[in-house]
């Protein structure tokens, strides 16, 4: 049986930069295999949009984790987990580390980002989150997983008032997370690609940087982050909004025409043989 975290890990490895798109649901999570992209990242953000949840936090780790085994079952590609925070303090991500290992994943996603902050955005200590990440990395070797992917991700910069500090900042949480046993370091809140670069340069290791968002997706390309020398882009909400739009916009011109001639115009519904092709994957 293949190991997929090895193959992660091959993929995290190898000249081209991995990109990642964000599912949301099986069916999402079967299009971005069909397209040939060699991985799918979970995304705890758009599991929550698609169940109609206030929050990450309200969705919870159970369902959280239900979906993404179901995503894991859906493809052949390995699929890399969102674990918020770990759901908790250092023993209780070795216990949500250990389930996610149980449901198949390759890898797994661990952020220093307080969940469900109900004021303003914040981030936990430095230390606390070497100790997560710690937890983690022992966890994954208990469960005879030692390729397992840990993407560890700071929020640091997106929280900053002052975006030079912030820089300086997500560089010395990066480093001290991947001491800690992190394979890849994942900085959110990159606007810029001058910003990328400032981060790809101090990090000592692997980087990964999140793209197609709303502060970033006029100012950088994939091409942009491919030439900066990212190792891992992930597009964390490009699935679950283009699905919204185009039900948004299907359903509208039905609405409004009453019949289907624009709807058929411009494209907007997939053929039964299209659809019955990923069912058959």
């Amino acid at each position: 049986m293949v190991n997929k975290s090895t193959v992660l890990r091959e993929l995290l490895a190898s000249p081209d930069t991995l990109v990642m798109p964000d599912a949301y649901d099986p069916l999402s999570a079967r299009i971005i295999e069909s397209l040939g992209f060699k991985a799918v990242q979970c995304s705890g953000y758009s599991f929550a949009l698609a169940a109609c949840c206030p929050s990450e936090a309200a969705f919870g780790f159970e369902r959280n984790l239900a979906l993404t085994k179901s995503i894991v079952e859906t493809v052949q590609v390995p699929v890399m987990a969102d674990g918020e925070d770990g759901f908790g303090d250092p023993p209780v991500v070795a216990e949500t580390v250990r389930a996610f290992v149980r449901a198949g994943v390759a890898g797994i996603n661990i952020e220093d980002q307080v969940l469900g902050q109900p004021a303003t955005k914040r981030v936990v200590d430095r230390s606390l989150m070497v100790e997560k990440l710690r937890a983690a990395r022992e966890a994954a070797r208990q469960e005879g997983h030692p390729n397992f992917i840990i993407n560890g991700r700071t929020d640091a910069l997106s929280v900053a008032a002052d975006r030079n500090a912030g820089l300086n900042e997500s560089v010395a949480r990066a480093n001290l997370y991947l001491d800690a046993g992190a394979d890849l370091a994942f900085v959110t809140g990159a606007t810029t690609v001058e910003e990328v670069k400032t981060l790809v340069q101090g990090v000592h290791g692997p980087v990964s940087i999140a793209a197609g968002l709303p502060n970033n997706i006029n100012t950088m390309s994939i091409a942009d982050l491919k030439a900066c020398g990212v190792r891992r882009v992930s597009l964390p909400v490009v699935a679950i909004f283009s699905a919204i739009q185009a039900l948004t916009r299907t359903l509208a011109a039905l609405r409004d025409s009453q019949d289907f001639p624009l709807v058929l115009q411009e494209k907007l519904l997939c053929s039964p043989e299209d659809a019955a092709r990923l069912l058959a994957k």
